[in-house]
């Protein structure tokens, strides 16, 4: 989801609402490039969240932009027949509200602890939940497939972060997309184009066949 469907980081967004940005992207890059375990700068960064009011999602919805190509990308996979789902290292509110945006049929990110009393985040994870880590999106993505009698051979992954390299291998087609340089080295395939509708290129689509499924849902 992050710098994928939208350009934006969302928990460096949410990290503005208490100043502590600087410190919250820092950790987030070093994560993406698969320098620190995802799962132990998850809770460092959100630890830094205590306080944030917990209708910061709804205004995170003005702030955040999905990514050129987006909207169009995922029309044409669900004209296809796809079945579409979101597997995110971002938090559940944001990634619900994408999905609706974006006509997909799955959203699996992680989930911030509220506190009732005071309608603010605790700086802790929902316990008992799973955490959307890079083992979690590879089960994910095969236990979709699997629910929807969908062989792996007919499955599509698209990442940017280290955390998306087993679900990228895993995947028939796995695209680093504009992705940190571990990912660029190390993925099946790489994109670093404008829009997401490059992707479609992979499929073996050509121009003319864009331009007829774009007649579809236009």
């Amino acid at each position: 989801m992050d710098s994928t469907l939208i350009q934006n980081e969302t928990i460096d967004e949410i990290a503005k609402f208490v100043g502590v940005e600087k410190e919250v992207s820092g950790i987030t890059e070093r994560a993406m490039n698969g320098e620190l375990d995802f799962t132990a700068s998850l809770k460092a960064r959100v630890s830094l969240l205590k306080g944030v009011p917990a209708d910061v999602f709804d205004k995170l919805q003005n702030i955040v932009t999905i990514s050129p190509g987006a909207r169009e990308l995922c029309k044409a996979l669900k004209a296809l027949g796809y079945k579409l789902a979101v597997l995110s290292g971002g938090f559940q509110p944001l990634a619900d509200w994408l999905a609706k945006e974006l006509g997909i049929d799955y959203a699996f990110a992680n989930h911030l602890a509220v506190d009732e009393s005071t309608q603010t985040l605790t700086g802790e994870l929902v316990e008992g939940k799973p955490i959307i880590d890079a083992i979690q999106k590879r089960t994910l993505l095969r236990k979709i497939a699997a629910d929807n009698n969908i062989p792996m051979t007919q499955t599509i992954a698209i990442g940017d972060g280290a955390n998306d390299l087993p679900m990228l291998h895993e995947a028939e087609l796995g695209v680093a997309w504009r992705a940190k340089s571990k990912v660029q080295l190390e993925a099946p395939s790489r994109l670093n184009g404008e829009s997401l509708t490059d992707i479609l290129y992979l499929l073996g689509l050509g121009d003319e066949d864009i331009k007829e499924l774009e007649s579809t849902y236009s």
